[in-house]
């Protein structure tokens, strides 16, 4: 009886440590999310460095339908999508506006002119960033790529387009940070 009960305590334990999720740079995401009742798995997380000096900027968590090693699946796929960055520390809204401006540059090429009003409403809403904060952007097809800044719903940005190219910045081919890409498809974090 005793060993069953022993048996019983190690399995929960071993479970419970499965429910915490990911953890990278002391930051630590849970296995799942929730966007409007579907529920999304932790794909991966990565880390962000800046700069020549690599210093760190944010660790990012990646949420899909189910977990996928393939940046082209998932880009391809058309399915809802969370990504979440914590910064690791303060990172003013001009310098944000400058890598989404590059991201979309590198990654959208031939759909700049259509998405460059969007990219205009996303950059408006960018703010200057405390280490700790968080940005999260929720991808529902059909609807659009919800923006939250530090807990704060600032819009929706319509169309399935945007929230492909949105993604790409992170997952393309021309992704700007290939660890940070690396770690989000379930590699390791940095």
């Amino acid at each position: 009886m005793q060993r069953t009960i022993g048996l019983i305590g190690l399995i929960a334990a071993m479970c419970a440590g499965v429910a915490y999720g990911k953890e990278c740079k002391s930051v630590t995401f849970p296995d799942q999310t929730q966007v409007e009742g579907t529920t999304l798995t932790l794909n991966g997380v990565g880390l962000h460095q800046a700069t020549m000096l690599k210093i760190d900027a944010y660790v990012a968590a990646l949420y899909v339908p189910k977990s996928n090693g393939d940046a082209i699946a998932i880009l391809d796929s058309n399915s809802p999508y969370v990504l979440v960055m914590q910064l690791l520390r303060d990172v003013g809204a001009k310098d944000i506006i400058k890598g989404w401006n590059d991201g979309f540059a590198k990654n959208a090429k031939a759909q700049l002119n259509v998405l460059k009003d969007r990219i205009a409403t996303l950059n408006g809403w960018m703010a200057d960033m405390k280490g700790g904060q968080q940005m999260t952007f929720s991808f529902k097809p059909g609807t659009g790529v919800q923006v939250k800044i530090n807990g704060t719903v600032k819009g929706t940005i319509q169309g399935d387009d945007f929230g492909k190219a949105f993604l790409s910045i992170s997952l393309g081919a021309n992704a700007q940070d290939k660890n940070l890409k690396a770690g989000l498809l379930g590699g390791a974090c940095g």
